[in-house]
């Protein structure tokens, strides 16, 4: 990536919108605004869309990046820059590993997809075996081919179908166009929510982070308990583990993601717990008292029902830098609502405007799944905020994202169809080293960003879950 910093760019020079989306996250998570200048982009972002996703990519990893150096500064009195690399971010917000001599399963369950009602379409989230119970269900059907779904989907309307699949503990969402959104309440009350919220604890004793951690390393020592699944918070955590951080995901006894495990996982040690045990709670309270950053993306009230919520959190652990996922925003009568990034796309207007712009004849999401990875580099960089303001003032914090509200900083651009682009010669973007991995050989992206002299790597390959034990 050095050989490409001449023809950099710094914020002042870049295209807007992406430099009026860095400014909002960096303003939401508190960096300061004089470190923008030791930013620095390359190259060019290779998604298409009628949305600026390039440029929500570019900032948000800008913005994740610009935090660690902070950090970083805060330790060695220097702030060093930071290059972020457009193509490579473009990947990054993809699939990162390319499978040798081995295949991933299918990232959709047989059913999951988009269907056609009486008066729209509505898609149906079904890769959880209880969700495509509680589609199924609904339906009053079986089988589990698309074209039996399809004949019974066609005999709903569209917010009936919705409604009736939400109260069955299913993932349903229909699609809505941005208009519709925007005077929707739930669409209302997240329009008035900020892009984060924090809010910072009394001030505990300092850590002494500085004097265990390599300059190479930044957050070598740093304990982070994730407790994320599908796919912001396992983006968010393994660019943590990046850096060095010692992050340790849990997850339920029966979990799994086949399909983003080997994607996602990527530096980290992964165990299971049962929070429904006595057992379980006890060895959880554990690792949260000893925990620098916890990351978990629990529906609002269920870590509250499990014995866990915020203030128990906080007099668990005081210093914790605890940063919060909902799906559809913190507040209005959808803020508990089961969702996912699919999902959000259609309910905010993203597969609409998609679909009308493009004319196309069914709902036409964005190329990747970028709500989640740009919620995850939001939660990335308030952790990384967090901890700095851990180490300056002694004081834990709470951060709240969600991914409607990482969804309406993307609309706040008007959506257009994209000019063609040339991206020129085909480049090598993969690691030269392969990753050995339990399921085989396999090549991973090289990081999209560089801060200083320090590279990011990361010191596990992508592992099953379950195969740690649950201890730091």
């Amino acid at each position: 990536m050095n050989a490409r910093i001449n023809a950099a760019q710094d914020v002042s020079q870049i295209a807007q919108p992406a430099g009026e989306f860095l400014r909002q996250v960096w303003q939401a998570i508190g960096g300061e605004s004089g470190s923008l200048a030791n930013l620095r982009f390359s190259g060019i972002g290779t998604l298409r869309s009628v949305f600026a996703i390039n440029a929500l990519a570019e900032a948000v990893v800008g913005a994740a990046g610009l935090a660690a150096a902070e950090l970083l500064a805060e330790r060695t009195g220097e702030m060093q820059e930071v290059l972020v690399d457009r193509e490579l971010v473009s990947h990054w917000f993809d699939f990162t590993l390319r499978p040798d001599g081995w295949s991933l399963p299918p990232a959709w369950d047989a059913i999951a997809g988009d269907y056609q009602t009486i008066d729209g379409w509505i898609r149906l989230h079904t890769n959880a075996p209880h969700h495509r119970k509680a589609a199924q269900a609904v339906l009053g059907i079986d089988a589990v081919d698309k074209e039996s779904v399809a004949t019974l989907v066609r005999q709903w309307k569209s917010d009936e179908l919705e409604t009736a699949i939400i109260a069955q503990s299913g993932c349903a969402a229909a699609m809505r166009s941005t208009q519709q959104w925007a005077l929707h309440p739930q669409g209302q009350a997240v329009a008035a929510e900020p892009l984060v919220h924090q809010t910072f604890a009394a001030a505990v004793d300092k850590p002494q982070w500085s004097a265990n951690t390599s300059v190479m390393r930044p957050l070598a020592g740093i304990r982070v308990l994730d407790l994320t699944r599908v796919l912001a918070g396992p983006v968010a955590t393994r660019f943590l583990a990046g850096l060095g951080a010692d992050v340790l995901r849990i997850d339920p006894p029966t979990w799994d993601e086949p399909a983003l495990v080997p994607d996602v996982t990527l530096g980290k040690r992964l165990a299971r717990l049962d929070l429904r045990t006595a057992e379980g709670r006890s060895t959880l309270e554990a690792l949260i008292k000893q925990a620098d950053v916890m990351v978990h993306g629990y529906r609002a009230d269920a870590l509250e029902r499990l014995g866990f919520g915020e203030q128990v959190r906080r007099d668990l652990n005081p210093g914790l830098v605890d940063v919060c996922l909902d799906a559809y925003g913190w507040s209005g009568p959808w803020h508990g609502r089961r969702g996912f990034d699919s999902l959000l796309q259609m309910s905010t207007g993203i597969a609409e405007a998609g679909m009308s712009l493009w004319q196309r004849e069914r709902p036409t999401p964005l190329p990747v799944q970028a709500l989640d990875h740009a919620t995850g580099y939001i939660m990335a960089a308030a952790a990384l905020r967090g901890l700095l303001a851990r180490m300056r003032t002694g004081q834990g914090s709470t951060t709240q994202a969600s991914l409607a509200r990482t969804a309406a900083l993307l609309a706040s651009h008007p959506p257009q169809v994209p000019d063609e682009v040339h991206f020129g010669d085909d480049r090598n973007v993969f690691c030269p080293e392969p990753e050995i991995t339990p399921w085989g050989k396999a090549y991973r992206i090289l990081p999209p960003v560089q801060i200083g002299d320090v590279m990011m790597k990361w010191d596990r390959p992508a592992a099953p879950l379950g195969s740690s034990a649950p201890h730091w």
